[in-house]
């Protein structure tokens, strides 16, 4: 009697803990979960799933990509953290802790680098940008993806609209049959406000203009350098984000070693 009576007054799990870390897991989880499902979806439809060797065909960046890893890494964690604390599983819950902690890491490392070396990592955002200016017409997800960033930004290739050279389709070489030959995706078009309808041929043989009169039809100004100029404007958002994060991955890992000593603490009255 006197040592289950020490057990239970000397040491205990806290419930608080224990279904605050299961409740918060339970909800990553399940959004881990919903981008696999999100991810495969896309794969299923472009056909990857059937033909895995065409994942490593298309030149450019394929965005469902963020969903599959993203998605996997917070099941993963969720999973760990769900069943380590629902079950009081140490081992578990020092996975998710060494697993979130190493996240943790890795992203203080990767902005301490991009502070450091900001023009190389400029460098290779422009190579990025590029390299998927290319691949444009290969994957309909990349495809929007530039679409949606030169809209947001108003901007028209990496460095300005003659980026779009470097696509087949858009390219100004004389052998080259198609239409949209010295022109530019319709996302790099000035929007008219009295336009309902998205004009996709607002970008044809614009390219062919001078300068000047190019700025009435399309942006003229790189994704990289509207990038840029974003980042200073919303700094204080995006510093803010990452400290949100930053704070939330190390509550999380908190909560999971009380967890740990908690659970120790009682096996060792036992």
């Amino acid at each position: 009697m006197n040592r289950k009576h020490h057990h239970y007054k000397g040491a205990e799990v806290s419930c608080c803990v224990k279904y605050f870390l299961f409740g918060f897991n339970i909800l990553f989880w399940l959004l881990g979960a919903t981008f696999l499902a999100v991810g495969l979806w896309a794969w299923a439809e472009k056909g990857v799933l059937a033909n895995l060797s065409s994942i490593t065909d298309l030149g450019g960046f394929d965005p469902v990509w963020l969903f599959i890893v993203v998605g996997g890494v917070m099941f993963v964690l969720g999973f760990a953290g769900c069943i380590g604390a629902l079950r009081e599983n140490t081992t578990l819950l020092k996975f998710f802790s060494v697993f979130l902690g190493l996240i943790f890491f890795l992203e203080l490392t990767a902005g301490i680098l991009a502070f450091v070396f900001k023009d190389w990592i400029k460098d290779q955002l422009n190579f990025f940008i590029n390299n998927n200016v290319k691949a444009y017409r290969d994957d309909i997800d990349l495809q929007n993806l530039i679409d949606f960033a030169q809209e947001y930004w108003s901007c028209c290739g990496a460095h300005g609209p003659d980026d779009w050279n470097l696509n087949i389709y858009f390219n100004c070489t004389e052998p080259n049959p198609s239409r949209e030959r010295c022109g530019v995706p319709f996302s790099c078009c000035v929007k008219d406000p009295a336009e309902d309808v998205i004009n996709t041929q607002c970008g044809y043989d614009v390219r062919l203009k001078l300068e000047l009169d190019r700025q009435k039809y399309i942006y003229t100004k790189g994704c990289v350098g509207q990038f840029e100029k974003w980042l200073q404007d919303n700094l204080i958002i995006v510093a803010g984000i990452f400290v949100g994060v930053a704070l939330l991955q190390i509550f999380g890992i908190c909560l999971a070693q009380n967890l740990v000593s908690d659970v120790k603490a009682v096996k060792a009255n036992w």
